[in-house]
């Protein structure tokens, strides 16, 4: 089995509305379907499923899952978006820095999960990795 690249990510969000808001209209991810209680978005290749799940408990949303989600960016267009993500005054975690063969920042959804914009390659990762 060979597996091609990046397929989509799976996001449970607590309020479908806010997220919408923050995943489409201050990140830019186009709008494919808005279902009751779900979302398909796209960013460039990449897509990504919103699913709301207001019902899940504060321990079921302490669960074990998505360490972060990474989407890559060439190096000119990340510091613009480092720029933006600073005015729009999301939550930075991390960064901008340098990591990794390329430019890193680590941020924050309405719901707590950790997004990064990277400008490198995995072949960039590996001729720096130890």
């Amino acid at each position: 089995m060979k597996v091609q690249g990046f397929n989509h990510i799976t996001i449970n969000v607590s309020n479908l509305s806010q997220s919408l808001a923050f995943y489409v209209d201050l990140l830019g991810m186009d709008l494919i379907h808005k279902g009751n209680y779900d979302a398909y978005l796209e960013w460039g290749k990449a897509w990504v499923c919103l699913q709301e799940r207001p019902s899940y408990s504060k321990l079921e949303q302490q669960h074990i899952g998505i360490d972060h989600v990474a989407f890559t960016v060439d190096e000119i267009g990340f510091h613009q978006a480092t720029t933006y993500l600073i005015e729009q005054q999301v939550s930075i975690t991390r960064g901008p820095i340098k990591r990794g063969g390329g430019w890193t920042i680590n941020f924050l959804d309405p719901d707590g999960t950790v997004l990064e914009l990277h400008s490198a390659t995995l072949q960039d990762r590996m001729q720096v990795w130890e």
